[in-house]
Formats: C-alpha cells, structure tokens, sequence
C-alpha cells in the first residue's frame, strides 16, 4: 500500500464504523527484496545464490583480476585499491560481465545500505515534514468527528433549537429590565444574544470530554496507540469539528435574531468569533484532560455539572452581573467566561477597542494555551 502511516488510519475507522473490531495491527516499511520480488517475480537471495555459483566458477577458471572496463568504475579522485592477490582464488575475485559478479557486488551494497538506513518500525510513516504530517491527522480526524456529529440527528436539532429556545424564552423576561436603567441600551436583543453566543462556546466546549469517554470504552483510543498518527492530531482534530459546528450555530442565532432586531456589526462578530474559539478550546481540552484523569463518566459528569452553574451565574450571561452584592462581583473577576461576555457585549455594539476587548484577550490567550499544553501531556500519557 503506497503511504501506509496515512492509510492505516482510513482503515482503523473505516473497520470502526463497520463495528469490525481489531485485536492487533501492525506495519512496516518494504524491504529491497520485497520490491525485488514485485519487479521480477524472483526473490533477491534466490539471485545472490546464484550470482555467488557463477563467480564462484569463474574465478576458480582463473579470473583473478578485474577486467578493464570494470577499473573504469573507480570514481575520479580516489586512489584505486591494489591488494596483493591471493592465489586461493576467494577474495578480490570481480568476475567479467556477463556473469553475474558485479550484480553480486552491487547487491551486497544495497543490502549494506538498507540495514544501515532502515528505520524502527514505531517511527514509520508518510514522508515529508512532521508539521505537515501533523496538519494531514488533524484533517483526517477533523472529517471523522464531523461525520459522527452530522450522523446523529438528535444532536444537531438540539444544537439548532436551544440557544434560540434561550432567546424565544428569556428575552420576554428582560424586556421589563429595559427601561430601568439596568440593561445598557434600548434593545435587548443587543445586550443578551452576545451572552448566549458567549454561554454556547462554554457548553459546546464540555462535549468533546464525554466523546472521549465513550470511545475510550469502545476501545477506540486503544486503536490509537498503534497508529502513527499525531497524539496532537488526535486531540485537536474532533475539538476543531465540534468548533465548526459551532460556528454555525452561531451563524443560524445571529440570523434569527436580526430578524427579531438584533444590530449585528462585522468587524466586531469577526473578533467575537476569535474569542468565542478561544473559550471554546480551553473548556475543550479541559473537559478532554478531565474525563482521561477520571476514567469514568460518572465523576466526569459530576464536575461538569458542579461547575456549569456557578460559571454561568457569576459571568452574567442570564442575568446582569451588576446585580449582585459585592463580593459576587469580585469573584466574577476569576471566571474566564465573565471577560468573554462583557467583551461579546461590546463587540456586538461595534466597538474593537474597549478595555473589556483587550481583558478578554489577556485572560484567554495564556489560558488556552497553558490548558492545551496540560491537556496535551495528559493525552499523550493516555494514548501513547
């Protein structure tokens, strides 16, 4: 098979999604009698022992030197051997052409070379820069979690209909806020459609950690440790489809609330939506890295739910923040989400550069990338 390191895990998945479980694999790199073989139907120790016989019976007919034209092979420059010559007739014996000796001698060479340059096993793979290896496992895997979250319908109407079922059910409530002075601005479309898109990259992120669970049931995660795939790859790949579903969810809320009067800005839903990502990865690899230092999905579901409501509150997604007595405040200030969602607000209103914009930068930038780093060391432990 030509670039085995990328076929092998087509076919790992292919044989999953048929239910074919897979008690052992293993692969290897063509060796030069391999290819002998499949150029000429003959095996290349078969033609050594051959070629071996004839210039065995040559050299004891008295060929003990080396033709004329076998000396012009000497590469210019370097000094040509001259040993003293044996009278046994078994060494520096280079039988003329035609024979078979000088295919002797360039067989043993190439078998030189490839026990010299033959690489282990456990380092085969697609050739070419370990970068650009990295970003094919990411694709590869990115279009398998896809398919299984396309596949399954229950999720993708329920990933349609619940934040538009937040909008269809809260916004009559806070519509009596709005002329209090507690809601900043006339509508409030504007002011809570951006804590829903903030609230849906924190809940879409907590999926993936329960995904990994069931594949580390079904064995999957096993089928990974013999495949030369990125542990990276394998990490990332099923967050970034999870993270372009949704953004499309997004998408579909942003349209049904224009249609309802929300005031949507494109410069400032282009740097929401890097914000969004950046939440969206951190509660990702960290429900990833939770639910493989649990083991069990049990306990797993126990921390998402004890924090999930705590987080929401204390970001004022639902209600203001503001309020809160003081010290709800204060400790709304460590939670990641509140930076999220003030800055949502104010980028939802056009604006690029306010304080609450480069907060959110500060706290999730150095978050997703000391979470991707613990969660990538915990992975790797797991997998490999």
């Amino acid at each position: 098979v030509d670039d085995g390191g990328t076929a092998l895990p087509q076919l790992i998945r292919l044989l999953d999604a048929n239910g074919i479980a897979i008690r052992s694999i293993s692969m290897s790199e063509p060796t030069l009698d391999d290819v002998f073989l499949r150029q000429t139907g003959r095996s290349l120790r078969d033609e050594t022992a051959g070629e071996e016989t004839a210039g065995g019976a040559a050299g004891a007919a008295g060929d003990a030197i080396a033709p004329a034209d076998d000396q012009d092979r000497t590469p210019p420059g370097r000094p040509r051997h001259r040993g003293p010559a044996r009278s046994d007739g078994q060494a520096r014996r280079l039988p003329a052409r035609g024979v078979g000796g000088a295919g002797g001698l360039v067989t043993a060479r190439r078998a030189r070379g490839r026990h010299r340059g033959r690489r282990p096993r456990e380092q085969a793979g697609p050739q070419g820069p370990g970068g650009t290896k990295t970003l094919l496992d990411i694709g590869l895997l990115f279009r398998r979690c896809a398919r299984q979250l396309l596949r399954n319908p229950i999720w993708v109407i329920m990933g349609f209909s619940t934040p538009i079922l937040y909008l269809a059910l809260f916004t009559p409530l806070l519509r009596q806020l709005a002329g209090t002075g507690i809601l900043p601005g006339a509508s409030v479309l504007n002011y809570f459609l951006p804590g829903i898109l903030s609230l849906l990259a924190f809940a879409s992120g907590l999926g993936p950690g329960f995904s990994v669970l069931f594949e580390l049931k079904a064995g999957v995660i096993e089928r990974f440790r013999v495949t030369p795939a990125s542990r990276l790859a394998i990490l990332l790949g099923p967050i970034l489809a999870t993270l372009a579903m949704m953004f499309a969810f997004d998408a579909v809320l942003v349209a049904v609330g224009a249609g309802f009067g929300f005031s949507w800005h494109g410069a400032g839903l282009l740097v929401l939506a890097v914000l969004l990502g950046l939440l969206m990865i951190v509660m990702a690899t960290f429900s990833v890295a939770t639910a493989l230092a649990t083991k069990d999905i049990t306990s797993f579901a126990s921390i998402v739910s004890g924090i999930n409501l705590p987080v929401i509150l204390l970001a004022g997604v639902l209600l203001p923040i503001s309020l809160g007595p003081a010290w709800m405040r204060t400790l709304a200030h460590f939670n990641p989400l509140f930076y999220l969602v003030q800055a949502s607000r104010v980028l939802a209103g056009g604006t690029l550069t306010g304080p609450a914009v480069w907060q959110a930068f500060a706290v999730l930038v150095p978050l997703c990338v000391a979470v991707l780093a613990w969660a990538t060391s915990v992975f790797r432990r797991a997998v490999g």
